[in-house]
């Protein structure tokens, strides 16, 4: 198996990069803030996270490409960086410190083009989540001081907590009967939104989260850590991996009885 050791170190210190930037910017009275033609928020913390981002790896990975949410993709081959910058800018530009930057790398396999290394870092809330193909998932400040991931042993939906982002993506795909559905059968519902409620279902204080509609950044990231903390991540059509535009994340005992209620 591949070692992704350096790989791994390398998103680490362009999360340490782009932590700087971004926590230097937070809550600025004077944060420039413009509308992107899908009518989201993009500030300039956003495209100075990411342009930090893609010069190191000019630098330091030339032969890879990226994609990342504000700039799109640049060069060619079996190794792709995956950025978002920001994941949870309307928190950002409102003062909610739960956002952060993901980073992932992703090589060509069997399977398509799949997530080897990730990296979830929320400065504002002083964590971090990683993890490498077949290597585990850990969360600390450091790789020297971490401590292993692991999912939860719930096994069915009326024991299980699940996270959500909002009901209008839900209603908007006429999905929104299962998933209530879904929130009256389960023992608790939280809507924590973006990259949190997979990094809880990752070390286990979660048991399952979906969202209707996402891009491949906000989404490749977290596949890797969940996966490596013992779980499962699919699209809303039983896909694994982040290629579905949609995502179900569970520890991997109750995911095909939530998925049955999403797609009723």
């Amino acid at each position: 198996m591949p070692d992704y050791h350096d790989d791994l170190r390398l998103a680490h210190v362009l999360a340490d990069a782009a932590d700087a930037a971004t926590m230097e910017r937070f809550k600025a009275l004077d944060l420039k803030i413009e509308t992107k033609p899908d009518l989201t928020p993009v500030s300039e913390a956003d495209k100075a996270a990411e342009e930090l981002i893609r010069t190191s790896l000019k630098r330091t990975r030339p032969r890879d490409a990226v994609l990342g949410e504000e700039f799109g993709t640049e060069g060619h081959g079996s190794r792709r960086w995956i950025i978002d910058p920001i994941d949870g800018t309307k928190n950002y530009v409102r003062g909610v410190p739960v956002w952060a930057t993901l980073i992932a790398l992703t090589e060509l396999g069997e399977g398509g083009d799949q997530p080897v290394v990730g990296l979830v870092s929320a400065p504002a809330l002083n964590r971090r989540w990683w993890a490498a193909k077949g290597r585990g998932a850990y969360t600390g400040r450091s790789l020297s001081q971490a401590s292993r991931l692991r999912v939860s042993q719930v096994e069915s939906v009326r024991d299980a907590s699940i996270g959500y982002s909002s009901l209008h993506g839900w209603e908007e795909r006429g999905m929104l009967p299962g998933f209530l559905e879904l929130t009256r059968s389960c023992w608790r519902t939280r809507g924590y939104g973006d990259f949190w409620p997979y990094m809880m279902v990752a070390e286990g204080s979660m048991d399952a989260c979906a969202e209707p509609e996402l891009s491949l950044w906000d989404m490749a990231a977290n596949a890797i850590i969940v996966q490596e903390a013992g779980g499962t991540f699919t699209g809303l059509d039983g896909r694994r991996g982040p290629h579905s535009g949609n995502a179900l994340a569970s520890n991997g005992r109750l995911h095909e009885e939530v998925l049955a209620y999403l797609t009723a």
